[in-house]
């Protein structure tokens, strides 16, 4: 009789990558933005998301969330945009994390707030309120927005001036990008509206473009067109509700990864 020997357990891998925090960017009061080192085999394409979170306190599970990946498919960095919800599950902490902490990030991106999604057309709207405008920042520094659209519009809704987050980076700093800066240049207009304070462009982007205001402001003859307008949607479920309603009106139909179509929006985040 021989003895035999149990072979070990294999070890599970871990769903989630544990990265290191690079920096951390407080705005205001309720928004902050963090980066954290890419893993090398982390590949995704621009305006996906992912999940985040932080370990989980005296051995409890990880609390995670999904967030939109604000830099493009080709940055060494992945760069991240939040609110502070009040007695957030996950912002309560993740809002006090500093460089060289960790947090978790899932292994997999996904999304439909991408090229992929979208039939061609001559003008890309990507239209965001609050922390809505994070995959904004990742589509709008693609080279393939610019060899795709002709002109590229970023619409930013919120409530105060001051949560106009990355407005310099809009109007002037991506003009800088080592691969987008010219397009960026000449194609991409940036069109921030708020809706609590005195401002040049005021009220919601929706009131904006049932108006006609929005497209006057923007040189634009008419409103929406099925065959010139593409748009992408991120931010408040009434944002999104209100302005798919009104794409429809205008003839533009909801497409996805599977179809593609006139405008898509994000449902991981409408529920």
């Amino acid at each position: 009789m021989t003895d035999t020997l149990a072979s070990p357990a294999p070890v599970k891998a871990s769903p989630f990558h544990e990265l290191e925090v690079l920096w951390v960017r407080h705005w205001t009061d309720q928004l902050f933005s963090f980066g954290v080192a890419r893993p090398e085999d982390f590949r995704f394409r621009s305006g996906e998301f992912v999940m985040i979170g932080l370990p989980g306190e005296d051995g409890a599970k990880p609390v995670l969330r999904a967030y939109s990946i604000a830099s493009p498919c080709w940055d060494e960095q992945l760069e991240f945009f939040s609110i502070k919800a009040p007695n957030g599950p996950l912002t309560t902490r993740l809002q006090k994390i500093q460089a060289g902490d960790t947090v978790l990030m899932g292994k997999k991106p996904t999304g439909t707030l991408v090229l992929d999604a979208l039939t061609g057309g001559e003008r890309l709207w990507l239209i965001g309120t609050g922390t809505g405008l994070a995959p904004w920042l990742s589509v709008a520094r693609d080279p393939d927005t610019y060899s795709r659209f002709g002109r590229v519009i970023v619409c930013h809704t919120v409530r105060g001036v001051a949560d106009l987050a990355y407005r310099d980076f809009f109007t002037s700093g991506i003009h800088d990008d080592p691969l987008v800066g010219d397009e960026a240049k000449a194609q991409l207009t940036y069109y921030p509206t708020v809706t609590r304070e005195d401002f040049e462009t005021p009220g919601r982007i929706t009131d904006r473009i049932k108006s006609g205001a929005a497209f006057a402001d923007l040189g634009i003859e008419g409103s929406f067109d099925p065959a010139k307008d593409r748009v992408m949607l991120c931010g408040s479920m009434g944002m999104i509700k209100e302005t798919g309603e009104l794409l429809e009106t205008f003839g533009l139909k909801e497409g996805s990864n599977a179809e593609p179509g006139d405008y898509v929006l994000e449902r991981a985040f409408v529920g």
